[in-house]
């Protein structure tokens, strides 16, 4: 990826709507919904271009239908519009029913983030245009971000293993649920292997794939990659193999019923 000219590819944050991010009506916390888009528009912006950004307003948010409890929620984000040192970035909120894959706008709006500090001199003290976005990842690949921040890491300054391996689990149990449409739950993790740091600041991209089927489980890899903030620069981090079972309403193994293309079965 290139942190530089790539306004309109889409960044995704995806998170599943548990019980504390609902409010007394048992749907998604508007303000959940608020920080989400927000943190959105932020790496948006940062992948646009190499410089510090902040919040300066927003424009027509708006919210037309709840998430759930246990819902997928699929935030994506665009930039739309870039001026001197300041861009507006398009957020929209989706929710996503696991079992039937019914879809919703649940909300969106724009958000217009300003460069701050020394960074847009080096630009020639002007962000760059917008420039065709990159081609779509292979079909069946799930892209998801999130942002390190101070209560994620460790008292090392980096991110804690058990809430990377958090992370991972929950891109696993999404792309298992959509390749089979089933309750599912985690098995095993067969090997996660942590290679490099990841540092507080940084953006966390997860890219999860079900690679074997078998009568009732998916093996599901999920990578790891760090991405610096206004750079670009990736590496990858980390690379993890789990066993998502698919089950009934007693949790006993049901066999998976394929949602989408065929894959071969796992030996």
């Amino acid at each position: 990826m290139n942190g530089q000219g790539t306004g309109v590819r889409a960044t995704r944050l995806i998170d599943i709507v548990f019980p504390g991010d609902t409010n007394h009506h048992g749907t998604l916390f508007g303000g959940i919904g608020l920080a989400h888009m927000d943190k959105v528009a932020f790496i948006t912006a940062t992948r646009h271009a190499p410089v510090d950004f902040v919040t300066a307003s927003c424009d027509g948010i708006d919210f037309q239908a709840p998430g759930r409890l246990g819902d997928i929620v699929e935030l994506t984000g665009r930039v739309v519009k870039v001026g001197r040192r300041s861009l507006a970035a398009e957020v929209e909120m989706v929710a996503e029913a696991p079992l039937t894959g019914e879809r919703r706008r649940c909300g969106g709006g724009v958000f217009n983030m300003v460069a701050v500090g020394d960074g847009l001199a080096a630009l020639g003290g002007q962000l760059p245009p917008l420039a065709a976005g990159s081609a779509p990842g292979p079909e069946g690949e799930l892209r998801s971000v999130e942002l390190v921040f101070p209560e994620h890491t460790s008292h090392y300054g980096s991110l804690y293993g058990g809430n990377a391996l958090a992370a991972m689990g929950k891109a696993a149990f999404v792309v298992a649920t959509r390749h089979c449409r089933r309750a599912v739950v985690l098995a095993a993790a067969k090997r996660v292997d942590f290679t490099q740091h990841v540092h507080k600041g940084e953006i966390v991209e997860l890219v999860s794939r079900v690679v074997g089927v078998g009568r009732t489980s998916m093996t599901v890899t999920v990578e790891m990659w760090a991405e610096t903030l206004g750079l670009g620069a990736r590496r990858r981090c980390g690379h993890g193999e789990f066993v998502m079972v698919a089950v009934d309403d007693d949790h006993r193994p049901v066999p998976v019923e394929r949602a989408g293309a065929a894959l071969a079965p796992a030996g």
